[in-house]
């Protein structure tokens, strides 16, 4: 097994850590922006197979990335499953929402996911085709909480308080969406597996709004029913969880679930890290982004403390969150050359 990032899923310590990066395709990059006017608009982008492919390998050009992550959105699949989707500039998504047992009723089953998610799986054979031999191709879907908190709200918010009063008020509808969620991510991941994804990685953005018994049934559950399917059809593929900002639930997180790495992002440090979690596998981390927008010898030291704290054990080198758009595409050279210094 020569690929560093699967050598690091698979346990192995390495001297220098392999590096990818969360939205390394994305704004900040200057060919990012012209593919995505030259597509038309972000949906027309994640459903156009050769430019979806196109995006996720420039940054692998510029910068040689240890992996590649497929370009596509978390809310693909509740759009594939029937609910409304579209994204307003500036502001982000919107989507119709789902509150009632008669919203939810309307969905469409599993069996209808794969007619609109194709031109996904097309990107992925495509980049399982085109990408440099030594790279590693990572699939993706948000985690069944964290999409429910979009379905139900029919946008991002702050507080994820629309999802929350649904489990409170009608803890029915709620559940039903999870578990709908919970089956077809299993078949979308799966069916990005069969396309040629090497690795996929569970985005459950918002897990630190879930607190005590409500982390373990709307987090972890669905975390671990989703990667024991993956790993009864596929074993050999790792399973990356993120439960961002989930503080002392990140601890114990892998054993729980069956993940074979654990993503922890930046409200954690790599010293509690390296106590608490890394002793059970591989970790992801967890550089700050606004290093890559500030630069300098904070991100350069900040690095390598990163590196240097997490060493003795299986480390993936990655942000604690998305890089954002005002990020100097700069600072990710610097960055490398940090991980990378001296070995």
């Amino acid at each position: 097994m020569t690929k560093k990032i699967l050598r690091a899923l698979a346990g192995e310590t390495q001297a220098t850590p392999p590096i990818w990066m969360m939205r390394q395709a994305g704004r900040y990059l200057p060919e990012y922006r012209a593919t995505r006017a030259e597509a038309g608009d972000f949906l027309s982008l994640c459903y156009n197979s050769e430019l979806a492919a196109e995006v996720t390998l420039q940054p692998i050009r510029r910068y040689g990335f240890d992996a590649a992550i497929l370009f596509a959105d978390i809310l693909l699949l509740p759009q594939a499953l029937g609910a409304d989707l579209w994204f307003v500039t500036g502001e982000g998504p919107r989507l119709s929402t789902i509150t009632t047992q008669a919203e939810f009723d309307a969905l469409k089953g599993i069996d209808h996911i794969h007619e609109t998610l194709n031109p996904v799986y097309e990107t992925v054979r495509i980049l399982s085709r085109e990408l440099p031999e030594e790279t590693t191709l990572i699939g993706f879907a948000g985690a069944p909480w964290t999409v429910a908190t979009y379905m139900i709200a029919g946008r991002g918010t702050p507080d994820q308080g629309p999802a929350h009063a649904l489990m409170a008020e009608n803890l029915a509808v709620f559940e039903q969406i999870i578990d709908l969620l919970t089956d077809s991510t299993i078949d979308y991941l799966s069916a990005q597996i069969e396309a040629g994804a090497e690795v996929v990685k569970i985005f459950d953005s918002w897990a630190g709004s879930l607190k005590g018994e409500a982390f373990d049934k709307y987090a972890l559950a669905p975390a671990r029913k989703i990667t024991k399917a993956l790993k009864a059809k596929y074993p050999h593929v790792p399973v990356i969880g993120f439960p961002r900002q989930a503080g002392d639930n990140y601890i114990g997180f892998a054993r729980a679930t069956g993940v074979d790495c654990v993503a922890v992002d930046d409200s954690v440090s790599p010293e509690w890290v390296a106590k608490h979690v890394q002793p059970d596998g591989c970790v992801q981390g967890n550089l700050k982004s606004s290093h890559m927008v500030t630069g300098g010898p904070e991100l350069v030291s900040e690095t390598r403390r990163i590196v240097e704290t997490l060493k003795n054990g299986p480390h993936i080198f990655n942000l604690g969150h998305g890089i954002t758009p005002d990020a100097d595409p700069e600072n990710v050279h610097l960055m490398i050359e940090a991980v990378r210094a001296g070995n």
